[in-house]
């Protein structure tokens, strides 16, 4: 089976082209594929395929096997290779997502994608279709949250997938691998949660986070968590309505429109293409099994 590696601000999927290839348990093979050392190493697998609402679609599988509804990153990667792959010549694409259809326009310099702008959707602040818990009198951007003896407050905001974001002095300091995985399965999140630690500067205009992400653990760069901490940071007045996020990964741009919606903005690069040995995927699938 071939396969891509690409990155988008550092978070690495592996791609598959499901109009040349056959995928038929992509949970198990997102986890034998993006292990460290036995695999590829990457934060899941997505695959690209053909759609009946949109121009393509994508669906994307975290490290552990888990289905996530929407990746900005992801939908930046998959735009620059359906372009230069030769799957389109247009540069505004629509891509179904499990988290509704997404619209890319791509910026093309001498047949090179350089940019990609995502049309990430209106940010849901619905409690129940984050999901979220919130207790009576509560507000789910300044959401109560106790994990062990720790006291935590959350703004909570969906871009598809729950965001749970934590506003602290310095995400560079901050125990993300510690405080990450406990608020990732806390109660208050039906679905679990992406955990958000993000710092906005003094000209309200930049933000700088780490992400703990559902599924993969902590990642270079999440594109929706980064349309979630602008939001949170929007809501609870510390931020500008258009910022620069930077993430371990890199920077990208995200502004919240006068339409509702939110767009990110940001490149996408290739790793390595790849072809991943039939053996091992038919070895995989009788581990499933037994």
């Amino acid at each position: 089976m071939r396969f891509t590696k690409m990155q988008g601000t550092g978070n690495d999927y592996v791609y598959v082209n499901l109009f040349e290839e056959r995928v038929e348990q992509p949970e198990v093979l997102a986890q034998q594929m993006s292990r460290q050392h036995f695999g590829i190493c990457a934060d899941g697998l997505v695959l690209i395929g053909p759609s009946k609402r949109a121009d393509f679609s994508m669906r994307i599988f975290n490290s552990d096997g888990s289905e996530s509804e929407m990746c900005g990153n992801a939908c930046r990667c998959v735009g620059k290779y359906l372009y230069e792959r030769g799957l389109t010549r247009r540069t505004q694409v629509t891509l179904e997502t499990g988290a509704g259809i997404r619209r890319l326009w791509l910026t093309v310099e001498d047949g090179t994608v350089t940019l990609v702008r995502v049309d990430m959707g209106a940010p849901v602040l619905d409690p129940e279709r984050i999901p979220v818990i919130v207790p009576a009198g509560a507000s789910p951007s300044a959401l109560p949250l106790q994990a062990g003896e720790e006291r935590f407050t959350a703004a909570c905001v969906s871009m598809g997938n729950p965001h749970a974001v934590l506003f602290v002095d310095d995400p560079e300091t901050a125990d993300v691998h510690r405080i990450g995985p406990m608020l990732e399965v806390h109660p208050a999140f039906p679905h679990k949660t992406n955990v958000e630690f993000a710092a906005v500067s003094a000209d309200r205009k930049h933000i700088r986070m780490r992400v703990w992400e559902r599924g993969s653990g902590e990642t270079l760069a999440c594109g929706t968590g980064a349309c979630a901490t602008l939001v949170a940071a929007v809501l609870t007045g510390r931020a500008e309505r258009d910022a620069d996020i930077t993430l371990p990964g890199g920077t990208i741009r995200v502004w919240w429109d006068a339409d509702g919606h939110i767009y990110q903005q940001g490149g996408a690069s290739y790793v390595f293409d790849g072809i991943w040995p039939a053996e091992t995927i038919q070895e995989e699938r009788y581990a499933a099994n037994q």
